[in-house]
């Protein structure tokens, strides 16, 4: 059962269960770093935390490929997410920039989002995660040209 409403959510194959609750997290992690809680990401979805656990055994127990996949949809997704807000505000929705420099705030809130998936998986790698991060979004954006916010590449 949901909290917000008490009833149980639609059925759903395991497999899209996952996939829903994947694309559920990438955003909290945006938000909340790897202190989101299985509550937030229950609440998010829509539903119940033992739900989370019926598919997964914890938070970090997503295989690498998947998180990454789904956090390709997701990232590809965010400059028209972009656009549509600005074209059409919704009230104490727009985040004010702290720094005044909203595209680079955009970009590392991106950044920390795509380093925390890779966090489980430190050990693995042959880079580290900080590196690892920054080479995806690099590959992920490289199509499209400079990913706005990004750091000059070295020269």
């Amino acid at each position: 059962m949901t909290p917000e409403t008490g009833k149980r959510a639609p059925a759903m194959a395991p497999e899209d269960r996952r996939r829903m609750i994947v694309r559920t997290v990438l955003p909290l992690v945006v938000e909340h770093g790897r202190e989101v809680t299985t509550a937030q990401i229950a609440r998010a979805a829509g539903i119940g935390e033992g739900t989370i656990f019926r598919v997964f055994q914890d938070k970090d127990e997503l295989p690498l490929a998947e998180r990454l996949r789904e956090a390709v949809g997701a990232l590809t997704a965010h400059p028209r997410r972009m656009g549509a807000a600005r074209r059409h505000p919704v009230e104490g929705r727009n985040r004010k920039s702290v720094t005044g420099d909203s595209r680079r705030e955009s970009y590392d809130a991106m950044h920390s989002a795509v380093r925390e998936l890779f966090v489980p998986d430190a050990t693995r790698l042959r880079l580290p995660v900080e590196k690892a991060a920054s080479l995806f979004l690099s590959m992920l954006f490289a199509q499209s040209g400079p990913l706005p916010g990004a750091p000059d590449p070295p020269r």
